[in-house]
């Protein structure tokens, strides 16, 4: 399984279209004594753009995966990792989708009947006005219940950067949002935070900067300032990186994601920004 490279880096306050000036550390355990021996990932939301990066991603490494959507059918092969097979309906014999709602008990047990699971990855979304204003704490709640029932110990859960402690490291227009249009989906988020931190579980608390659907770059940069565009595909590299490596330094931690290079909202991919002069 390709294992992501962790690159550490400070970056100073700075515009949020600014570009990337710290000198990273890179942290590249292998595979060999960090990896646990995965064979079941259960992702919540599995239907959602960064949640089919995780689940085909996992596939493609060989791991059997059970989804959990409220519409199967709408999983499609990620743009990110797809190329040009982006689009297409996902079907794999490793896979199992399941039709259900996050914040019923009965369904998200399903998840865990059809198979040993060995990690989680919550992935959940949908605007407010559809899904309710708490079902991202509901649903996480849930699915925490269940694990410890069946005695799942590893949870990576996908928030946002400006969620939790990590206001100040969204960009000033982001921090207006998330005032006004996007309050109760963050005061959701921050809640959801609070119950993953109290669970006693191994978790890891993912917040990424500005997300696209471009193709991964196989690098990611945990930053300190302010957090800059991330493609999909590598959050979800990140997040099966949390799971799936026994010693993941982030275990019990909440770290801001973005891509190489910037803290931009427009992805930096000049040589420079990857270190490459």
């Amino acid at each position: 399984m390709k294992v992501t490279s962790l690159l550490l880096s400070t970056i100073a306050s700075a515009s949020a279209f600014s570009s990337f000036t710290g000198r990273p550390v890179s942290v590249s355990p292998t595979v060999s004594s960090t990896t646990l021996c995965m064979k079941t990932i259960a992702v919540f939301g599995a239907s959602g753009l960064t949640s089919s990066e995780c689940v085909y991603q996992a596939l493609k490494n060989g791991d059997n995966v059970i989804g959990l959507t409220r519409n199967p059918s709408n999983l499609k092969i990620p743009a990110g990792s797809g190329g040009d097979k982006a689009g297409e309906s996902l079907s794999d014999e490793k896979l199992t989708m399941i039709a259900g709602d996050v914040t019923n008990p009965a369904d998200v047990a399903k998840v865990f009947e059809a198979g040993k699971v060995d990690g989680v990855i919550v992935g959940l979304g949908g605007k407010t006005s559809d899904v309710g204003e708490t079902m991202l704490t509901d649903g996480t709640k849930v699915i925490m219940e269940e694990m410890k029932k069946n005695d799942v110990k590893r949870i990576a859960v996908i928030t946002s950067i400006g969620a939790g402690d990590s206001k100040d490291q969204a960009p000033f227009f982001f921090k207006v949002l998330m005032a006004t249009a996007m309050k109760k989906i963050f005061n959701d988020k921050n809640n959801q935070e609070e119950a993953v931190r109290n669970s006693g579980l191994e978790y890891c608390i993912v917040r990424p900067g500005g997300l696209t659907v471009e193709p991964p770059t196989g690098i990611v940069n945990v930053i300190d300032g302010q957090a800059g565009s991330i493609p999909r595909a590598d959050v979800a590299e990140f997040c099966l990186d949390a799971i799936n490596m026994e010693d993941f330094p982030y275990i019990g931690k909440s770290p801001c994601i973005s891509s190489v290079g910037g803290t931009g909202w427009t992805k930096d991919r000049s040589k420079a920004a990857r270190g490459e002069m």
